[in-house]
Formats: C-alpha cells, sequence, structure tokens
C-alpha cells in the first residue's frame, strides 16, 4: 500500500514540476546517456515492475531524444517529393529504444522491465531494470529464474518486454487486431 502513495506523491510532483524535479533534471542533463544507479528513483513504480533490492538486480537510466526522428536530407538528385526526408518514424517507441541501448551496453544481463522517470524540452529519461542471470542469487530463486532460461537471451530485442509488446499492438485483442498476430510480417507472408 505504500508504494501507491509513493507513486502518487511522484505523479503529483512531476505535475506541479517542484524544485526537486527540476534540479533533478539539470543534475542528469550533465551526465552521460546511460548510468548506473545504486538504487532506483521510483521506488514505487520499480517494485511494481519485479525490481527487488538484493543481489543480481541492476538499475540504469538511459535518455533519449524528443522531437521529428527525420533522415538525413539527400544532397542531389531527387524530386521534392521523393526526398523521404520526413514522417518516417521507426515503429517502435522511444522506451523500447532506450531498453535496447541499455541491453547493448550490458550484454550479460537482461532487461526485465522499464519506466518513465522525467522529461524536459530535450531529453526523455527511463529507468530499465535489468537480471544478472548467472548470479546464484537470481537461478536460485523460483520467482526470476525463469529470465535464466536460454529463450530469453536478447528479448529486448526480439519484443518480448513490456515495452515491445506494447509496440508491435500485442495489448489488443479480439476484432481490430485480427492482422497483428502473431507479427506484422508474419500476417503479410500468410496467403503466400
Amino acid at each position: 500500500m505504500a508504494y501507491k502513495y509513493m507513486n502518487d506523491v511522484w505523479i503529483k510532483e512531476q505535475q506541479e514540476r517542484s524544485d526537486i524535479v527540476r534540479s533533478r533534471l539539470i543534475v542528469w542533463r550533465k551526465q552521460g546517456s546511460i548510468v548506473r544507479l545504486d538504487r532506483p528513483t521510483r521506488l514505487g513504480r520499480a517494485r511494481e515492475l519485479g525490481y527487488k533490492a538484493k543481489q543480481g538486480y541492476v538499475v540504469v537510466r538511459v535518455r533519449t531524444g524528443r522531437g521529428p526522428r527525420e533522415k538525413p536530407r539527400p544532397r542531389m538528385g531527387r524530386k521534392p517529393r521523393s526526398l523521404g526526408v520526413r514522417k518516417y518514424t521507426p515503429q517502435k517507441s522511444r522506451r523500447w529504444i532506450a531498453e535496447e541501448r541499455v541491453a547493448r551496453k550490458f550484454p550479460n544481463l537482461r532487461v526485465l522491465n522499464s519506466y518513465w522517470v522525467g522529461s524536459d524540452h530535450r531529453w526523455v529519461f527511463y529507468e530499465v531494470i535489468l537480471v544478472d542471470p548467472n548470479h546464484p542469487v537470481i537461478y536460485n530463486d523460483p520467482e526470476i529464474n525463469w529470465i535464466c532460461d536460454a529463450t530469453h537471451k536478447g528479448r529486448v530485442h526480439r519484443g518480448l518486454t513490456s515495452a515491445g509488446k506494447r509496440s508491435r499492438g500485442l495489448r489488443r485483442k479480439g476484432r481490430g487486431a485480427e492482422k497483428i498476430r502473431p507479427s506484422l510480417a508474419a500476417h503479410k507472408n500468410r496467403g503466400k
């Protein structure tokens, strides 16, 4: 119950844009794009998503850019219509992209989940929960040792995290979602 109140206080502070929030963002902007942390900034949210304060769990803060994601403009030899610069966005959320970046930085760990911690005019900040599958505390814990299985290697790059499933449209079921499962590419090739 305490974590619920912690989440409510966190959201209220973000909405009011309090001094704590603004000073925190100033510090974060000066740090690197991927920073390993001692403990989660949003403890309530981290606990909801499976974080535990014991060995084998790692929390990392990552920032991603905001604004339109445009391709570089070609130097020459196109019709204006064929430039292909604007309106080309990846079919991924920024949270999923942030998880992938962290997974590349820490290849021996596996991404469990992630959550939003702040944003300003330039950056969006997320915290990613990672788990070490080779740690004895993890593979002896029946609640989390499912992630030690080899099938979960590289799970973030295959869209198996919560952010990945959301971007793939797997939160929708039933009418209107017939063309989503098992994937867009699989559905496209179904008639062939």
